[in-house]
């Protein structure tokens, strides 16, 4: 394997908490109990939900869609037993300020992310279930 990505973790001495990111980014703190940072399945869902605003930023620019704000709020149903990896996704998309002649290059652009582009979303299982929602206008 040639990586084009590396993270590092270490372990800070104190419950389930580590310190680390990328090498040439910024670090964070992931803690397994969720107390001091997001855990590690709090950051697959903001990756996710992540992935896909921006995706949906820039393709929305591209297509000259004036909007004023885009917020998304992902949603994650996990299994009860291990490995509790999630067994559903559900982004609910937010943009205002478009114009209504063009909710359908909105549209479009969540359907882009989702089928072609969202590297985060095709990084996990193709059998998880995902809705993608859009919301008021």
């Amino acid at each position: 394997m040639n990586p084009d990505k590396e993270i590092r973790l270490a372990w800070t001495g104190s419950g389930l908490v580590f310190d680390g990111g990328a090498a040439d980014g910024p670090q964070m703190i992931v803690d397994g109990d969720s107390a001091t940072g997001p855990s590690p399945m709090d950051l697959v869902l903001t990756g996710v939900a992540a992935c896909m605003a921006i995706d949906v930023k820039v393709i929305l620019e591209k297509g000259r869609v004036p909007f004023d704000s885009l917020d998304v709020r992902a949603e994650g149903e996990r299994r009860g037993s291990p490995p509790r990896h999630y067994s559903g996704l559900r982004l609910v998309f937010s943009v205002t300020g478009v114009p209504p002649e063009n909710r359908a290059k909105v549209e479009r652009a969540l359907e882009l992310s989702r089928e072609k582009y969202c590297s985060v979303l095709f990084s996990l299982r193709q059998d998880i279930p995902v809705e993608i929602v859009l919301e008021g206008g």
